[in-house]
């Protein structure tokens, strides 16, 4: 049956009338405007979600042609200056098909297309482009992160509807095994992700419950949703969260995740003070599960330590005194972090983390760590490196009855002497 315009319209009322969808994405943030791939792949995704649970609605093709693009500005990506035939929103939906059914080749459309006039009535094409057009389109004409996309909401519209029970011409492409070259390290990682994944399937039963999000009512996404992808996200290198986001839709499997803008948004609302309010609560369950074991009773060391985050490259207007200098001697500015954390024999957990803001010393964040520490186990020596050497900061850690290891800070003709025997290559 095909999509008429009353079902069009109910499909996209009910995007509407969803708190946590927005329609179009560029319209609901500033990241985007409407030449945005990252949006239009949102559009693509979230579309798809509620075209293909109507009743009326179990055509893939119907969706690709009906599918709206007119707000789309593909022009940066339209690497044709002049005057051309097929419009880039047209060939699109070729593409799309083409993705859709898993051809290598551009004759394999054409083909198709010459065997169903009344799609390409619905396409409204006339006539047929030929193979060497569709090549040089896909290969001059579309830029790069264009044909991405493309690749990107083909994988979306098959998840989607082979979900809803929709016939696909092709089983959705797995995205973990997008890249079948993969070197000896790279499967490596993958080992170790997936490991992670049953620990974090497992420590969830217990974390999650500690973490809140205030989203108000009739949010149809379960918050555990928002944390699996704050996990997801936090397992993987160099992955940003809109690309994460869609890439969690595959690897999930839930029914329903968030987008990327707008689980950002929502962890942007949450305080530095509500989010260690609820990490230590998490912390208390997780205890709570391990103070019986033998790893636990042999706890005691914790270490006290401060590490940056990565340069920071944006506007620090009004967030000068969080986002500070960097630990080296140059221009760059980043956040720090000062954790406390279970070592030695014990089991590796960080009891506490707290951002490091300008004019804070080395004694306030030192007392603050060890009280939330000193709450929740027993402490008997603190271990720090040497920028914490402070006889106020020792003064301060002997009143508690507790031992501590620091290393002494190197003057200057220390340094230099290190540096001298070191490029004499003795220790």
């Amino acid at each position: 049956m095909p999509s008429t315009r009353i079902s069009r319209r109910e499909v996209f009322r009910t995007i509407v009338a969803t708190s946590y969808r927005g329609w179009p994405a560029y319209d609901s943030t500033p990241l985007y405007d409407r030449s945005s791939l990252g949006a239009l792949e949102e559009d693509v995704r979230t579309a798809a979600e509620v075209w293909f649970e109507h009743d009326g609605h179990k055509s893939i093709e119907h969706f690709v042609s009906d599918l709206p693009l007119a707000y789309v500005e593909f022009h940066p990506h339209d690497r044709y200056t002049e005057s051309t035939r097929y419009s880039m929103s047209l060939l699109m939906r070729l593409f799309l098909l083409k993705e859709l059914h898993g051809w290598n080749h551009e004759t394999a459309l054409v083909e198709y297309l010459q065997q169903q006039p009344s799609l390409c009535q619905r396409l409204d094409i006339e006539p047929v482009p030929d193979q060497s057009t569709l090549w040089r389109s896909w290969n001059r004409r579309f830029t790069t992160e264009l044909r991405d996309t493309i690749k990107t909401a083909a994988r979306t519209i098959l998840l989607q509807a082979d979900r809803a029970g929709v016939s696909v011409p092709r089983e959705p492409p797995d995205m973990c095994r997008r890249h079948q070259q993969r070197d000896e390290s790279e499967f490596d990682e993958r080992a170790v992700l997936e490991c992670a994944k049953k620990v974090t399937d497992h420590v969830s039963r217990i974390v999650y419950p500690g973490f809140s999000l205030d989203r108000g009512e009739g949010c149809e996404i379960h918050e555990h949703a928002f944390w699996d992808l704050q996990t997801y996200l936090g397992l993987r290198e160099r992955l940003a969260v809109n690309e994460g986001a869609r890439s969690f839709v595959y690897d999930s499997r839930r029914d329903r995740t968030p987008l990327g803008h707008v689980h950002r948004s929502h962890l942007r609302d949450l305080s530095v003070e509500r989010i260690r309010e609820m990490y230590h609560q998490s912390i208390d369950r997780l205890l709570e599960r391990v103070t019986n074991t033998e790893k636990f009773h042999r706890a005691g060391i914790v270490a006290i330590d401060i590490t940056e985050a990565d340069p920071f490259t944006g506007d620090r207007s009004g967030h000068e005194d969080e986002i500070i200098g960097t630990k080296e001697a140059n221009d760059e500015y980043a956040y720090q972090w000062a954790t406390v954390q279970l070592v030695g024999n014990a089991v590796p957990l960080v009891l506490d983390v707290r951002p490091v803001r300008r004019g804070e010393s080395r004694l306030e964040i030192v007392e603050d760590l060890l009280d939330m520490a000193q709450e929740h186990v027993l402490v008997d020596s603190v271990l720090m490196d040497r920028e914490f050497d402070s006889q106020h900061v020792l003064e301060m850690i002997g009143q508690r009855g507790l031992s501590y290891v620091v290393p002494k800070r190197m003057q200057t003709s220390e340094k230099a002497q290190a540096k001298r025997l070191l490029q004499c290559d003795q220790d």
